[in-house]
């Protein structure tokens, strides 16, 4: 009888022979899978997620220092990931359906350092955001899934750029810049790939809203952006013709007690002067929507927890619910394509949980931890039916 790690790996790999086998006689096999970057470690480790929302750890493949974000192509087949730290890359994986195992295709170079990717939905080309480089990129994507390194735009944005995304259209991407507190407008040939600046080409947002990651609602007419610095939720309209956005209002995301106060945007230190102590700041991260609609949630890194709204479908509105305690720094969280379950990641944490996600309440139980790599932050979740 093998013991410990090694009575994993062992049952990890007859499984993994199992699900290649069968899935090559043609046999559908039903999985959920989770994978999670290691900045620390410079790896993304996989996970199976049961009926049940139990983890159980799988491979580990390779990647490069600092790699931080990743998404997943819209046929599945396909998973990248950008690594912040010099040379500045883009990996390519493709992955089983039967084991969930990452397989390396391709590394590309980018021109940047970039906090967030993510594709459009033809998955045809891939968005950047830099933080540090104020500017956004466009790279096709080839058949075979490859990043074409030589991107087809690089264009300066404002400052602090921290994520890009297509609206449920694929005419629009928005680009919020945290240093700024503007929302960068544009709108998107899917047959060439290139954007072109809306008009107006920026929606402005209150002064040190931070605004940071954002998610649009399933119909399309509404845009939820994020606020790093307040830990608040601002909904838009969004007018499907034209592609512009209209603030309609914004809900708090953290417990009217709550002993955080309103942070500023970080980075490096001025030589000669003292830091301020951030040790109360809020410092929000991450925001999803439930597939059904009903609740969204953010992660707040400085009380370690993740907040859920109500959404009111018709007219956008969020209401506060409660908060969760979680993983600790946690940067990056998703959930499921059946919105059953949630898996949280925290960059100072060496665990991620899982948890179960109330149909009715938007309430979160905890199912259970896994081991987690070193500087654990983004995560993504693929299912096969």
């Amino acid at each position: 009888m093998l013991a410990g790690q090694n009575h994993r790996q062992w049952l990890w790999h007859q499984r993994v022979k199992w699900t290649d086998r069968h899935h090559k006689k043609g046999t559908t096999v039903a999985a959920t899978y989770a994978y999670v970057s290691n900045a620390g470690d410079g790896d993304i480790s996989s996970y199976t997620l049961d009926p049940e929302g139990r983890l159980t750890p799988g491979a580990r493949a390779k990647a490069a220092g600092e790699v931080m974000p990743m998404t997943v192509s819209p046929d599945k087949k396909m998973l990248y990931a950008a690594s912040r730290g010099k040379p500045f890359s883009l990996h390519a994986y493709s992955i089983n359906p039967g084991s969930g195992a990452l397989s390396l295709v391709a590394t590309s170079p980018l021109v940047e350092s970039f906090p967030y990717i993510s594709l459009d939905k033809t998955g045809r080309f891939l968005f950047g955001a830099s933080y540090g480089g104020n500017l956004v990129s466009v790279n096709a994507v080839a058949a075979d899934g490859r990043v074409v390194p030589e991107p087809l735009q690089v264009i300066p944005v404002g400052r602090s750029a921290h994520s890009i995304r297509v609206d449920g259209s694929n005419k629009f991407v928005y680009v919020p810049c945290l240093g700024n507190d503007q929302i960068f407008q544009f709108s998107f040939d899917a047959k060439t790939g290139r954007l072109a600046s809306n008009t107006p080409a920026v929606a402005l947002m209150k002064p040190m809203t931070g605004p940071r990651h954002f998610v649009t609602s399933g119909d399309n007419q509404y845009l939820y952006v994020l606020s790093e610095l307040m830990g608040t939720v601002t909904t838009f309209a969004l007018d499907e013709k034209s592609g512009l956005i209209k603030e309609l209002g914004t809900a708090p995301g953290l417990p009217a007690d709550t002993k955080l106060v309103p942070g500023a945007p970080r980075g490096p230190v001025a030589s000669g002067v003292t830091p301020r102590n951030i040790d109360n700041d809020v410092w929000a991260a991450d925001i999803h929507l439930a597939p059904n609609g009903k609740f969204l949630y953010i992660s707040e890194r400085t009380n370690n927890s993740i907040g859920a709204f109500s959404v009111d479908g018709a007219s956008g509105k969020l209401t506060y619910l409660s908060s969760t305690p979680t993983e600790k720094q946690p940067r990056g969280f998703a959930i499921e394509a059946k919105g059953r379950f949630m898996v949280v990641s925290g960059e100072k944490s060496d665990t991620i949980s899982a948890y179960a996600i109330d149909q009715a309440r938007g309430a979160l139980k905890l199912l259970g931890k896994a081991p987690a790599g070193k500087g654990a932050n983004w995560v993504e979740i693929v299912s096969f039916d």
